[in-house]
């Protein structure tokens, strides 16, 4: 498993319009990715490659909630404009308007050359409500009384594939049923097996799979959705959880295959323990968007294994766009946090020239935005420093920020953490609060010298302290408001250092 990775997120089924209208994964030039690994990104994540249901759109796509979300995302947008959701999977073959399978394990192998892996998506939930798979496989589904279905219309439905039995739409416990899906039935050992099925079959087309909504499938949390659904005589609860034994079964003959859950309710480590390499840190994010820098921080006093297998980020798919969610100086800091601490950095397709409109995932198409230059600049550095290797592969620390005076409080706003690869250190401090902030850094130096050279590689500027006073007082730090420090110094200044 790789140090510290970056994932770029690319909307495929919208962004691959900018190579022409009819383009294809095959008309996408090689230096696009070649690119992206120059600045840094080890995996690429195309969620949207699946075929999905076209014939559920007029009945699920056009609700005054969605039309409301097209209308603040595209101002021109047409019927024909409305694709469906990729999460309403038909089949998990690729989507023809994209490509075949072929196309899909060549850009496998252009990444792979690259030193990049191909993440696709897996929806383990459910199917679309029309797909395919409903109409051959219902044994495989969630299925109730015609009762149930008179008394809960909405969270379930009658298939005209089979006009006699009623079926369970997907849905997140705490929300409504998602209309346009087919809840799967996880009490029956021939869905799993199915399921495991068909993520055998995208084992061979990439290198790992984000697993959306993972948590919804593990046995309590299907047990307590659906306890008044599923026919517990017929299929009792089972022991194993599909996860475990899914994962340990495609590993034991595709060890590098990366498994990618996308989690909430706090289950982040349960998941990481049934064999999940990266788990989606949304609480950071929450914390982030809405909390400062104290519950940042101890956020990040979490166990290193389970930092390490986290996903940190500013944006995803289903999240605001950074720069709508935080502000500009704030999401910034934001961004120096996720892409300095242990764990996987996440980014959207985007984010680096500062889009701000959100793009809901029925629509096909995207408003042009013009790039916002000092958001191009900043990422275009912090990218750049982020390559650096003690950033990687170097040893972590959390540092606690002593108050610059007694009666000085602001010390709660700032955040310290330092990284240490040989005689390379890499010292972050973010202030992560709207108020100018202050606060003495105290920890370890190997320096023969009596001065400690620091260089800003964020802000282009060197500072030269006394070894004495950094030793006995600390490092004096004072930020404006949701501004940083990236120093590196070295502790052999007989070491030739690059810095930038």
């Amino acid at each position: 498993m790789l140090n510290n990775p970056k994932l770029y997120e690319i909307n495929i089924r919208v962004w691959i319009k900018k190579f022409g209208p009819n383009a294809k994964i095959n008309d996408i030039p090689v230096s696009v990715w070649s690119d992206l690994r120059a600045k840094g990104i080890n995996f690429i994540w195309l969620p949207g490659v699946w075929s999905s249901c076209r014939d559920n759109i007029a009945d699920t796509c056009f609700t005054p909630e969605l039309i409301k979300q097209y209308n603040a995302a595209l101002k021109d947008w047409t019927k024909d404009d409305v694709i469906g959701s990729p999460f309403s999977i038909n089949d998990y073959v690729i989507n023809s308007d994209l490509g075949t399978e072929a196309d899909v394990l060549q850009l496998k192998k252009i990444l792979n050359d690259l030193g990049m892996a191909l993440i696709l998506d897996f929806i383990p939930n459910h199917f679309g409500s029309t797909s395919r798979v409903l109409r051959e496989n219902p044994e495989i589904f969630l299925s109730v009384d015609k009762k149930s279905f008179e008394e809960e219309p909405h969270t379930y439905f009658s298939s005209p594939f089979h006009p006699d039995l009623y079926f369970a739409h997907g849905r997140d416990p705490f929300f409504p049923a998602w209309r346009d899906t087919v809840q799967l039935n996880y009490f029956n050992p021939f869905t799993r097996d199915y399921m495991s099925g068909v993520l055998q079959h995208i084992s061979q087309l990439c290198d790992g799979v984000r697993c959306s909504m993972s948590m919804l499938i593990l046995n309590n949390v299907f047990g307590n959705t659906w306890s008044g659904a599923a026919d517990q005589h017929k299929y009792p609860e089972l022991n194993d959880e599909f996860w475990s034994t899914t994962i340990n079964e495609i590993k034991s003959f595709n060890p590098g295959f990366i498994f990618i859950a996308e989690t909430y309710w706090n289950l982040e480590k349960s998941l990481q323990n049934l064999g999940f390499d990266y788990t989606t840190d949304k609480v950071l994010y929450d914390k982030l968007k809405n909390n400062g820098a104290n519950e940042v921080r101890g956020h990040l006093t979490a166990d290193m294994n389970m930092q390490q297998k986290s996903i940190r980020f500013v944006e995803k798919l289903e999240e605001e766009r950074a720069l709508r969610a935080f502000g500009h100086d704030k999401s910034m800091a934001a961004a120096i946090i996720t892409t300095t601490i242990p764990g996987l950095t996440l980014f959207q397709d985007g984010q680096w020239v500062g889009k701000k409109q959100k793009q809901p995932l029925q629509l096909g198409r995207e408003a042009k935005e013009q790039p916002h230059p000092k958001i191009e600049k900043f990422y275009e550095k912090l990218l750049q420093i982020t390559n650096d290797r003690a950033l990687k592969d170097g040893a972590w620390e959390l540092l606690f920020c002593h108050r610059a005076w007694d009666d000085n409080h602001t010390n709660l706003n700032l955040l310290a953490w330092k990284w240490k690869l040989a005689v390379r250190n890499i010292l972050v401090v973010v202030n992560y609060s709207p108020v100018q902030s202050q606060c003495l850094l105290k920890f370890g130096l190997s320096i023969a010298d009596d001065r400690l050279l620091l260089n800003d590689v964020l802000n282009g500027k060197i500072y030269i302290r006394s070894l004495a006073e950094v030793t006995d007082l600390g490092l004096y730090i004072d930020l404006p408001p949701y501004k940083s420090h990236i120093f590196i110094y070295d502790e052999d200044y007989s070491a030739s250092g690059n810095y930038y």
